[in-house]
């Protein structure tokens, strides 16, 4: 029976698929699935470089969907672009959560220059932040782009392609983007009088 209900979705476009997942029909939700699943994978791997990891965020996105089918606008882009922005923020949300557990403090063991490491981690984990800072204050097309290509490693025309857009509105969205980052980047935080850069000394 699903099987049957499965081929008389394969017809349907994408936009109607999610649609129908919004209103939580399950084989729908399958169809959705096996349409994008090497695509996502791929995009999820690419930015995790773990299998394991690739698979917890195609779970994630997937759990996204059927919960926020509903709000999936088709005016405002393709289907399939929606399923793979919410597989890559999936992805990136993971690459933070692995970075975070990682920089967690170890046990304290007597190491020559652990003082000098110590100072260079958290040097590190603070130009971290600020580049997540700062990219979290671009406009959503801005930081999307930006993240495909620096965390997701697509060229400026793969994102043209995946994302729908013109090559042309790609490379202006990312130049506008680092542009502004940049800018970002080099304006002290507030209360920040001191030079973010490791001691020469």
């Amino acid at each position: 029976m699903a099987d049957a209900m499965a081929r008389e979705l394969a017809h349907l476009s994408d936009e109607a698929v999610v649609a129908l997942v919004a209103r939580s029909d399950e084989v729908a939700l399958g169809e959705l699935y096996d349409r994008y699943r090497r695509v996502a994978y791929g995009l999820a791997l690419r930015i995790l470089r773990d299998e394991a990891l690739a698979e917890d965020a195609m779970q994630e996105a997937f759990l996204a969907i059927w919960r926020g089918a509903g709000r999936f606008v088709p005016e405002r882009g393709k289907a399939g672009t929606w399923v793979l922005t919410l597989v890559h923020r999936r992805a990136v949300d993971l690459v933070r959560r692995e970075e975070r557990r990682r920089a967690e403090p170890l046990p304290e063991t007597e190491e020559i220059g652990g003082e000098s490491s110590a100072a260079d981690d958290a040097w590190l984990r603070l130009e971290r932040e600020r580049v997540q800072t700062a990219l979290s204050r671009l406009p959503d097309p801005q930081r999307e782009a930006i993240e495909l290509a620096y965390y997701g490693g697509f060229t400026q025309s793969e994102l043209a392609e995946r994302l729908g857009e013109p090559l042309g509105t790609i490379k202006s969205r990312m130049f506008a983007g680092l542009a502004r980052m940049r800018e970002l980047l080099e304006t002290p935080l507030e209360g920040e009088s001191w030079r973010t850069t490791p001691s020469t000394n």
